[in-house]
């Protein structure tokens, strides 16, 4: 994606630092000005990753409002002061919606912010309509992906270094994206993180599972994987989806770790069955 598809993916977008609950994040939201028969979509990024990096995703569904932000030390929010835990995070993500004037969301996570996503949703039920876990796992029990690729997610030099990105994009984001167009487009959307923002946010999930919680969940959920994720592989959604009893499974086949980019008809496709089957579109003001 050149610098004009980058645009025009951030162009509706309304970014700014905002204090909340303690702490100043930089947050982005779409249409939320809009009129909608649509709750909005509050996402979770993956680790060390900036709002742009999944602003294609609030551009392909423009029918809804879209709320994200840069943890701490992340893109353009400030280093944090202290560690931080799924919790305190949550309790801020609810914060911000209060700012924002927003009873209900959908949530949505991917990889490391799909455990954000879990989180949010068992600790904020009544503010969580519908979930969509994207190649994501149960945190601490999971099934951990190839040990290339996993050193190499752990190197922060994937964010600072291209050279270092270009050479091991394939091993950490699987041939689907690697091999096309949306390779160049997702390098060009991200913004390395601060040292300390990137090791508090692996620190956050650490010891962290969602495991025990996940029976009690009633929200409908939809998991999303791909069949060729070196990070996070199917085996973690499988799990997931035995433990949460109103769930659904997606395989993308051939995605790896970024099918959302590189299937990303197919993903939103999937998305917009889940989150507007004909018998809940307008239930805005009723959680699951």
């Amino acid at each position: 994606m050149d610098g004009a598809a980058k645009d025009e993916a951030m162009k509706d977008a309304v970014i700014g630092l905002q204090d909340v609950g303690g702490r100043s994040l930089r947050v982005a939201t779409w249409r939320l000005d809009k009129a909608s028969e649509h709750p909005p979509v509050l996402f979770f990024n993956g680790i060390g990753a900036n709002i742009e990096a999944v602003a294609p995703l609030a551009a392909a569904l423009p029918e809804r409002a879209f709320i994200m932000f840069d943890m701490p030390g992340i893109g353009g929010s400030p280093d944090p002061l202290v560690p931080y835990t799924p919790w305190t995070m949550s309790w801020t993500a609810s914060k911000l919606l209060d700012q924002l004037g927003v009873d209900l969301v959908d949530v949505m996570g991917i990889s490391w912010g799909g455990g954000m996503a879990q989180h949010f949703a068992i600790q904020h039920p009544g503010r969580t309509r519908r979930l969509v876990l994207i190649a994501t796992s149960a945190g601490m029990l999971m099934m951990p992906g190839s040990p290339k690729a996993l050193s190499k997610m752990a190197n922060p030099r994937r964010y600072i270094d291209p050279a270092f990105m270009q050479k091991n994009f394939e091993t950490l984001y699987g041939e689907g994206l690697g091999a096309g167009p949306g390779k160049s487009g997702h390098m060009s959307r991200l913004t390395p993180p601060s040292p300390r923002g990137y090791m508090y946010q692996l620190l956050c999930m650490l010891g962290w599972t969602s495991a025990p919680a996940l029976p009690f969940m009633k929200k409908d959920t939809l998991i999303m994987m791909g069949d060729d994720d070196a990070i996070v592989p199917l085996t973690n959604g499988k799990f997931l989806a035995s433990l949460i009893p109103n769930s659904k499974l997606a395989v993308m086949e051939g995605g790896g770790h970024l099918f959302l980019l590189s299937h990303k008809e197919e993903s939103v496709a999937a998305i917009r069955e889940f989150l507007d089957p004909p018998a809940t579109v307008g239930e805005l003001r009723t959680a699951a």
